[in-house]
């Protein structure tokens, strides 16, 4: 049965998962906690943060399989 990885801006998680779709909904959960934590972070001190919310590029994954 095959199992899934994700690499997260470049950077491979521990995480393995059983499926696909699972994957997928982690990578997606950790790209929203990407976003989320921008967004804190300008609340609490804009000037060293910047972060606007139409030009916010998320962060980019890959979900590969194991052999």
């Amino acid at each position: 049965m095959p199992k899934y990885r994700i690499i997260f801006d470049g950077e491979e998680q521990d995480e393995v998962f059983d499926s696909e779709v699972a994957a997928e909904e982690y990578a997606l959960y950790l790209r929203s906690c990407t976003r989320l934590g921008a967004e804190i972070l300008h609340m609490s001190n804009p000037g060293d943060y910047d972060y606007d919310e139409d030009s916010f590029e998320d962060s980019e994954y890959e979900i590969i399989e194991e052999e």
